[in-house]
């Protein structure tokens, strides 16, 4: 694999780019060449010690404890390049001095309300318990401690990034402009490509899962696809909400419903029998294994579904890009892995303790009283519905605004023909995730799909790919000459097409670049290990007698 930083990437730095050809954003200079890795670390020096001495004055004000307890900053958190305003429009329509006064005011998020969202899910904790069923006590432990160690370090080589290529002039708004900094346009369009796979499979995965519930309130009596329609069209109206802000009290509101359904769930299992029926093995005792011995295919399947609780490193960028204090980023992340790992892995273990090999991969569809059942499905089912709608609504504007508005020159989303259009997509959307989840009736093997594909990227492959970058291009600027913010492109004595500036860029932190590089190879091979095993079993799934047909009518926890 070549390592080609951004600036030999498609053309040269040096060089106006035509109007055409720019991407909103692509930030350019006012004599319209676009900025180089030196810029970008010229200007982001400017703001860290522009917060660093606003936080100063901060802590003197408010006192030391209550700023380590409570972070700064009450508004909620919503990205900025999903944002609209009352208006409508959108960061990318204003100008660049627009921008940047919009940029600096909307950094008001604190460290705390960040940690709420990282821990904000809808599908990790349920499908817990079924991934200790398939490894059992040992490796499930071993396999979510080491998924929380190494997510925790790939968001610290994410943060560090952002502290250092970000800015108000220059803002990093997302996964997306990170990539684009370090490894030019071809690797930001990887990303955006993966995000949004993702989030229409999290949708689908959502519409099935809410399916499954729908179909055990009514007692099987109405036909799964069925069930599944019901959501996509709750999806499709809910979804025609353009601005995240409407979507606020709704969110908070799906949160606590989430925590009684684990609440609820765990009291039931603990004193109620497994739901044999919804787990397809005939009734007996409970069996619990320290290591479960079983197809590799089964076992890699159940370690996919771990992954679905360090995920969100995807939106990390847009966290930070809303702090006041980015530099405190460490805080939320830290304090949010160790809540992740305590909280889902003891919910795990306690699931997986009372009803063993009878898990249900919903973990609450496993209760086999109706009325705790239904009551679990109930509020289960009108968090999922809320949370496929945010990523509903964030799906369709990455596709809008990195397809049809880059690529086909359709209308922003702040005219009048574009909020039409954004309407259509998002009914084109919806069903689209449902063909996915009716199609292929089975959310284990499509989740551990997922997992597989597009959230072990952003979570554990491409950081230390992204961070190798970034040392390079940072370690390649010693033999340079001193930055003049005057003229940018004036410092570099050579160029990536000279063996010399690849010498310099190797020439430093060997040892630490080697361990990037190495891990970023292992992480492709677990992936690609991982998906084979996914798509072997949606194979397998298919040909199994009595399994769910696609767009059938018989429900996967019938």
């Amino acid at each position: 694999m070549a390592f080609k930083p951004a600036a030999i990437q498609g053309h040269d730095p040096r060089v106006p780019i035509p109007e055409k050809d720019l991407h909103p954003d692509h930030p350019i200079l006012a004599d319209g060449i676009e900025p180089n890795f030196e810029t970008y670390l010229y200007f982001a020096k400017q703001q860290r010690e522009k917060e660093a001495a606003e936080s100063k004055s901060d802590d003197m004000e408010r006192g030391f404890w209550a700023n380590i307890l409570w972070g700064k900053g009450d508004q909620k958190l919503i990205p900025t390049n999903f944002t609209d305003d009352k208006k409508g429009n959108t960061a990318g329509s204003a100008s660049e001095a627009e921008y940047r006064a919009a940029s600096s005011a909307l950094r008001t998020a604190s460290w705390a309300s960040v940690f709420y969202l990282i821990t904000t899910d809808i599908l990790g904790p349920y499908t817990t318990p079924w991934a200790f069923s398939q490894v059992g006590y040992g490796p499930g432990v071993a396999c979510f401690i080491a998924f929380a160690i190494m997510a925790a370090y790939s968001g610290l080589l994410l943060w560090y990034m952002f502290m250092k290529l970000d800015s108000d002039k220059h803002p990093l708004r997302s996964f997306g402009d990170l990539a684009y900094r370090i490894y030019g346009g071809w690797f930001r369009h990887v990303c955006n490509v993966l995000q949004s796979l993702q989030l229409i499979l999290n949708v689908g995965l959502i519409i099935l899962s809410n399916g499954q519930g729908l179909s055990q309130m009514a007692k099987f009596k109405l036909c799964f696809s069925v069930c599944n329609v019901v959501w996509m069209l709750g999806g499709m109206m809910l979804g025609q909400i353009r601005t995240l802000r409407k979507f606020g009290w709704v969110a908070d509101f799906a949160v606590w419903l989430n925590i009684i359904t684990l609440i609820i769930t765990m009291g039931a299992v603990a004193h109620t029998p497994p739901n044999y029926e919804g787990s397809g093995l005939p009734p007996g005792p409970v069996q619990t294994l320290a290591i479960n011995n079983q197809p590799f295919e089964e076992q890699l399947n159940g370690i996919m579904q771990m992954v679905f609780s360090y995920g969100g490193a995807m939106i990390f960028i847009e966290f930070m890009a809303e702090m006041r204090r980015p530099m405190d980023f460490w805080k939320a992340m830290a304090f949010a892995q160790l809540f992740i790992t305590t909280v889902y892995m003891f919910f795990g273990l306690f699931v997986y303790s009372y009803q063993g090999q009878f898990v249900v991969n919903i973990a609450n569809q496993g209760i086999s009283l109706y009325s705790l059942q239904t009551a679990t499905n109930a509020t289960s089912l009108t968090a999922g519905l809320i949370a496929a709608a945010l990523y509903g609504n964030i799906g369709v504007k990455v596709i809008y605004n990195t397809i049809f508005v880059e690529l086909f020159r359709a209308p922003p989303l702040t005219v009048k023909s574009g909020k039409y259009l954004f309407a259509v997509s998002v009914i084109v959307y919806w069903a689209l995730a449902y063909t996915i989840g009716s199609a292929i009736p089975q959310f284990t093997n499509i989740s551990a799909l997922v997992a597989a594909v597009c959230i072990f990227q952003f979570s554990y492959t491409f950081p230390p790919f992204m961070f190798l970058g970034f040392v390079m291009q940072n370690t390649a600027l010693s033999g340079d000459k001193p930055y003049d913010v005057n003229n940018p492109h004036s410092s570099r004595v050579d160029t990536w097409k000279n063996w010399s500036r690849w010498r310099r860029a190797l020439s430093k932190h060997v040892l630490f670049n080697l361990w990037n590089f190495i891990l970023m190879l292992a992480c492709v091979a677990t992936a690609v290990l991982a998906a084979y095993s996914a798509i072997k079993s949606i194979v397998n799934a298919f040909h199994t007698s009595g399994a769910p047909t696609s767009f059938g009518c018989k429900s996967p926890v019938q």
